[in-house]
């Protein structure tokens, strides 16, 4: 041990710290702090401009609705996925299990493609639907249908490791006392999902709201009717409108810093349920 102090258990901290904060402003903070330099640019009043035109605001409400529906409508079948992969066993257990994470491997624009492909009016399921008056391409059922398909597995992931660790010797203790199934779901298995269940959501919620490959081909892309928040800002690109667009990015970057946080503290919220 050196004289006057105490030898570290990783050689090298200084080093690597340096190489990661190195690598971190790079590569996340330094294109960051370029939007938001880009955007003090503007006064207050071009900002809101940009921030508050109506076909902004439209896609706002777009974004964010089909978002949060996506996302709430993942929660419960994500934690009936979940609960069959870890409670019951049946042919073709692991094919389910890996295709639980296909949106992670597969590229969005081909998710997209297919997407559109299948529920298309000339499509499998979409001249089926046709008929009922259910129109899902090219409309907003279309984007929540994406948004759906890319941020199922935040759910399932998130919940399984959960569910797996439940203590069986409660409900088995409830049985016993006469509980019904669905009172041993309700008030033991329950309580102790839903942390990690509003974790999923949140991270779901935040998927969805970046997403952009998948819902291009099925949404339709209308100003005011299909039009998404990150397809709005490519659209503003392309015109050369880069004032409207860091406007909007900027927005967007701080409503992310907000659903982060607050994964952060859900997590720990968790970790402490769990440690005590």
């Amino acid at each position: 041990m050196a004289a006057g102090g105490s030898k570290k258990v990783l050689p090298g901290f200084n080093l690597t710290l340096g190489y990661t904060l190195l690598y971190l402003g790079l590569v996340v903070l330094i294109p960051l702090s370029a939007l938001v330099l880009k955007t003090f640019t503007l006064s207050w009043d071009q900002f809101w401009t940009a921030i508050s035109s109506p076909r902004v605001l439209a896609s706002y409400r777009l974004t964010f609705g089909a978002s949060f529906l996506a996302a709430l409508v993942n929660v419960v079948f994500g934690l009936l996925v979940a609960w069959v992969l870890v409670r019951y066993s049946f042919p073709g257990k692991r094919i389910v299990d890996a295709l639980v994470d296909l949106p992670f491997a597969l590229p969005t624009a081909v998710a997209g493609i297919a997407l559109s492909t299948l529920y298309a009016p000339q499509g499998w399921l979409g001249h089926l639907l046709l008929p009922l008056g259910l129109r899902v391409a090219f409309t907003p059922a279309g984007i929540v249908v994406a948004m759906m398909f890319v941020s199922l597995p935040f759910i399932v992931r998130t919940v399984q490791p959960v569910i797996d660790d439940l203590d069986a010797e409660q409900e088995e203790a409830a049985h016993l006392m006469g509980a019904s199934a669905w009172q041993i779901f309700w008030r033991i298995s329950f309580p102790a999902i839903l942390p990690s269940l509003l974790t999923g959501f949140a991270l779901a919620f935040a998927r969805c709201l970046s997403e952009y490959g998948s819902i291009i081909f099925i949404a339709g892309n209308k100003p005011m009717i299909s039009e998404i928040v990150p397809l709005l800002i490519v659209a503003q690109l392309d015109q050369f409108d880069y004032q409207g667009a860091t406007a909007i990015g900027t927005l967007m970057l701080g409503v992310s810093f907000l659903l982060l946080l607050t994964i952060n503290l859900l997590q720990a919220w968790v970790r402490r349920r769990q440690n005590g």
